[in-house]
């Protein structure tokens, strides 16, 4: 019966499907967020997001492992893309400003219960789906590459440059963690200044 129902309604249908698959994907994003990868499940996206239980295995057939990779890929994919935009358009300064500045509101917005849905999975053991741990780390090697490029860019030779990268994607992680905890703005606020004044000092030093 449902195969028939597809194929008299082709047109209407396929935006149907593509949409509920957009709308599983956003919310397993949004669980992500909040209440961590172990916490997301797909009854729990389904509950939040209103979508079809019989669009699951269609857009999912791997379940929720799949799920959560997807949503992992399209949330990592589009901070990947805001770092690089950033990055090769600004100097490294006003390039930290400007993403400490989306978290900054982020936390605030959501009342600071939602953090980085990449680090959700990365803090999380996932022995049971590996995928979720190589999926983080790609992400952040993707971010790394676009901060030790912008350093590099700007006088740092490239092993301070990754090292430089590396503790300002740890530093601004944390930070978001805490200020989650803490209820509180504070620790980014903290945190970006002691990084503006290393990265100040790194590139000032490269230049002499």
């Amino acid at each position: 019966m449902a195969a028939t129902r597809r194929s008299n309604s082709d047109g209407p249908a396929r935006p149907r499907l593509r949409d509920a698959r957009r709308r599983m994907i956003e919310g397993a994003i949004e669980s992500l967020r909040v209440h961590g990868a172990s916490a997301t499940s797909v009854d729990r996206v389904l509950a939040d997001t209103g979508a079809p239980r019989g669009s699951v295995y269609h857009h999912f057939p791997g379940g929720r492992t799949q799920l959560i990779t997807d949503a992992l890929a399209t949330a990592g994919g589009s901070m990947s893309e805001f770092i690089e935009a950033i990055t090769r358009d600004n100097d490294p300064l006003v390039a930290l400003d400007m993403f400490v500045a989306l978290w900054r509101q982020t936390l605030i917005d959501s009342d600071y219960r939602a953090g980085c849905p990449i680090i959700a999975v990365a803090v999380e053991t996932n022995d049971d789906a590996p995928e979720f741990a190589a999926a983080a780390a790609a992400i952040f090697a993707r971010w790394n590459a676009a901060l030790t490029d912008l350093l590099t860019r700007h006088g740092l030779d490239p092993a301070r440059a990754r090292r430089m990268a590396t503790l300002t994607v740890a530093a601004v992680e944390g930070a978001i963690a805490l200020c989650r905890v803490e209820r509180d703005v504070a620790p980014l606020e903290d945190t970006i200044g002691e990084l503006q004044s290393h990265l100040a000092a790194a590139i000032g030093a490269s230049t002499d």
